[in-house]
């Protein structure tokens, strides 16, 4: 007589014992609002602590790092209404965010000159001109009307650019940078720390191009400068001097 197989007992359905959350969707970041709270949940302490080594204002700022600034740009993408909102804001970082998320191409010299005006730092200069202004149309002008500024910053950007503009755009005529030497001559003698820094700057960029002309003409103004008899000019001369034979070698 065949048994009848007993039939196999039923298991209870195991409980998790880690209870999920639901996801939460990420806030597009198509709101100045929205980029802000981003932003801001970026600060640190130590960066804030970082930033006050190198003498960056602290009043306005949060303390996001350069990277995590340019991560988030990258996420928000190029939006020129973000982009003037997040330098209205006065928060230092949500300006440096300005520069990775404007559009060049709708950069005005109305613009350039408002957000010159708004400079208090150096790392704000150098930013802006190296990231968004020196990729607009309106650059070169820009190099001549602020290189008659009085304020510090604002005179520092006209150099600051200058240097961007040799140091990135291989297509422009080595006339173009031939013909702002005077101005970097004259530029020379500003006793304001980083007018003369940036000064500096910008004769070595032009002094690294690739025309050997330009080079000649970059390292030719640096030996007089570095032997006038001006303290200012004297200084910058010997700082430029200093890279510039290296390279000549």
């Amino acid at each position: 007589m065949v048994k009848k197989a007993k039939k196999s007992a039923k298991r209870a359905p195991t409980k998790l014992s880690v209870k999920l959350e639901p996801v939460k969707k990420k806030e597009p970041l198509d709101t100045v609002k929205s980029v802000l709270t981003a932003l801001k949940s970026l600060a640190k302490q130590e960066t804030l602590d970082e930033m006050a080594k190198v003498g960056l204002p602290l009043d306005k700022a949060w303390g996001v790092s350069m990277g995590d600034i340019q991560k988030l740009a990258k996420q928000v993408g190029r939006n020129h209404s973000i982009a003037a909102s997040l330098w209205e804001s006065g928060v230092y970082e949500a300006r440096l965010l300005s520069a990775f998320v404007e559009e060049p191409d709708r950069v005005t010299p109305a613009q350039m000159n408002q957000w010159c005006r708004d400079f208090d730092c150096w790392a704000l200069v150098d930013t802006l001109c190296m990231k968004l202004f020196d990729q607009t149309p309106h650059a070169f002008a820009a190099v001549e009307r602020w290189a008659d500024a009085t304020p510090e910053f604002e005179k520092r950007a006209a150099f600051a650019l200058l240097a961007a503009l040799a140091l990135h755009d291989k297509e422009i005529t080595d006339d173009r940078f031939l013909h702002l030497l005077p101005l970097i001559q004259k530029g020379a003698s500003d006793p304001r720390n980083y007018v003369k820094k940036a000064v500096s700057w910008s004769l070595r960029a032009i002094g690294s191009r690739k025309s050997s002309y330009v080079r000649k003409a970059a390292l030719s103004l640096a030996k007089n400068l570095a032997e006038s008899e001006d303290l200012e000019s004297r200084w910058v001369g010997k700082d430029a001097l200093r890279e510039l034979q290296k390279k000549s070698r």
